[in-house]
């Protein structure tokens, strides 16, 4: 009988308990219901409502709502801590910058310090602050403010030169324009809400500064002007110049997942420029190409000269690592080369990573302009054409390319990219790129409205196609009295090196008594490569109108 009782209880309490439950979980789905609206409510809210519910009296002096106020009074308590900060400023300056300064000290040079380094009375100004609410990295709070500083310092380097000339120089004048990053991470639940704080020049604007010998001239040297200035530039793009990022521990830990590293490679083919801007008054400029991601002295790339060329072709390829995608640019600066005299600027142009599909190659054809900040210049400076690879570390597989044949993914951190050897991952032989030993099959299938050349209206074209490195040359039949021929011809090439192979393709119109050039293209062979096909349409160059189109096939050989 106690048995049936007990469990007649036990039953009863259970049955309670579900019910119990059951009711509360009704409940508590309420209440998450009338919390979600309630913060959606407040999601809508504006400036204005807020003011509302809660007036301006009510809340500290600090707390302001216009931008203009609260750079007001950044700017207040920065004039008043001011003393304080230069003199930590002026020794993080000394401690981090020199070793850098002495990294890329010239050779004209044996020694570069400070003897004197003070950030002077004058107090930056902030003229605008913004919180990154896209883009900004997860787990983080990321802020932007920009500043700008006309300052008194008394910075002064002491340099020794190769010759036994001691020279005490003195910077002046430094007139700066910047955007700084701040990263507030990772997130902590002990006060003050983060562990560490990442702070790193975003965007260099203006940076203009004067260098004087204290005592003498600094024209007494040559060169030594120019060289030590590009040393300074390049330590502070080293040391500050994000992605580059100096970390403030506020928690104690381990921060250093938050350094700068490599994620990846990109890849660049310069493949051609056109329609160059001539510099020179005899002959025909000779251009050559200045390649970089960040413009370091041992990162940057520069290509080989192509004499009297305003329409130069040069097929280098080309690797950097990138630290951040999101925000790194390609910046291509094509030169007139002059001999011994300074390289003349055609024109520069650029291009974000975030255009990027990684493991795809892009083809791009970029507009030559004076300046990249102003770019008030509608002067026509010519176009380059590249095609780009981006390639990130940690990827299961990689895209074929044609970029680099037999060299795995991570091959391209070499000496100068700091620890990007240990941390990139290694890749197995299974995902090495293809090699570029193989058959190319041209299909030439047809053109596309071509210009008229023959005094009867019309032309009788036919295709000629040549390989850049190899002496093979075949051509198609002639097609007579027609603007959009079709030939549908099948040619096999056996390539040799991919990577620095071309494919040119000629169009001429065929005459009883000769033959007239009509246009021509010109193509890699990346993308066929990495893609295993290709179909399209190209645009003839040197004609008013007309495309060809060709279908690529690519047979790898071993």
């Amino acid at each position: 009988m106690s048995f049936f009782s007990g469990m007649i209880i036990g039953m009863s309490i259970g049955i309670g308990m579900i019910v119990a439950y059951a009711r509360y979980q009704n409940l508590r789905s309420s209440r998450r219901s009338k919390l979600a609206y309630t913060v959606a409510a407040f999601a809508r809210m504006t400036v204005e409502d807020s003011r509302k519910l809660l007036p301006a009296e009510f809340y500290p002096s600090w707390v302001v709502f216009s931008q203009s106020q609260k750079v007001t009074w950044l700017n207040l308590q920065l004039e008043k801590i001011w003393p304080y900060v230069d003199e930590a400023a002026s020794e993080v300056i000394r401690s981090s910058v020199e070793p850098i300064l002495e990294q890329y000290r010239p050779a004209i040079l044996s020694s570069l310090k400070f003897s004197k380094l003070t950030l002077g009375t004058v107090a930056p100004q902030f003229t605008g602050i913004s919180i990154l609410e896209e883009g900004g990295e997860p787990g983080s709070v990321t802020m932007e403010m920009e500043m700008q500083w006309d300052g008194n310092p008394n910075i002064v380097l002491d340099i020794n030169t190769r010759v036994g000339v001691a020279l005490p120089i003195q910077v002046k004048n430094i007139a700066f324009t910047g955007v700084f990053r701040l990263i507030f991470k990772p997130l902590v639940e002990e006060f003050p809400g983060f562990g560490a704080i990442s702070y790193s020049l975003r965007q260099k604007k203006k940076l203009d500064f004067t260098l004087k010998v204290i005592g003498g001239e600094l024209s007494a040297i040559p060169g030594i002007s120019d060289a030590i200035e590009e040393t300074i530039r390049d330590a502070i793009e080293d040391s500050i110049m994000w992605p580059v990022r100096k970390i403030v521990a506020i928690v104690p830990g381990d921060y250093s997942d938050l350094e700068v590293k490599p994620v990846g490679t990109l890849e660049v083919k310069l493949v051609q420029a056109k329609e160059l801007t001539n510099k020179d008054v005899i002959g025909k400029s000779d251009p050559f190409a200045v390649l970089f991601v960040r413009p370091l002295r041992d990162r940057m790339k520069t290509s080989k000269t192509i004499d009297n060329q305003l329409n130069p072709v040069w097929n280098e390829h080309f690797e950097f690592p990138v630290e951040d995608p999101l925000t790194q640019h390609l910046t291509i600066r094509i030169f007139d080369d002059e001999g011994v005299q300074a390289a003349e600027l055609i024109g520069c142009a650029q291009v974000a990573l975030r255009q990027l599909e990684p493991g795809k190659v892009k083809d791009v054809w970029l507009k030559l302009v004076k300046d990249l900040e102003i770019q008030r210049d509608t002067k026509n400076r010519g176009r380059v054409h590249l095609e780009l690879l981006y390639c990130p570390y940690g990827t299961k597989s990689r895209s074929k390319s044609a970029f680099s044949p037999d060299i795995e993914l991570d091959k391209g951190i070499k000496a100068g990219t700091n620890e990007a050897n240990d941390n990139a991952p290694t890749i197995s032989t299974s995902q090495k790129a293809v090699s570029t030993r193989g058959v190319l099959t041209v299909i030439v299938v047809a053109a596309e409205n071509l210009p008229v050349v023959d005094l009867m209206g019309k032309a009788d074209p036919f295709v000629v196609l040549k390989m850049k490195k190899s002496d093979k040359k075949v051509k198609t039949k002639v097609i007579y009295e027609n603007l959009n021929p079709v030939w549908n011809q099948t040619f096999d090439f056996l390539i040799e090196d991919a990577l620095h192979d071309m494919l040119i393709a000629e169009v001429w119109d065929h005459d009883t008594f000769g033959k007239e050039k009509i246009g021509s293209c010109l193509m890699t062979l990346t993308r066929v490569v990495s893609e295993g096909q290709v179909q399209e349409s190209f645009p003839l160059d040197g004609a008013k109108s007309g495309k060809l189109v060709l279908h690529l096939k690519w047979k790898p050989q071993i």
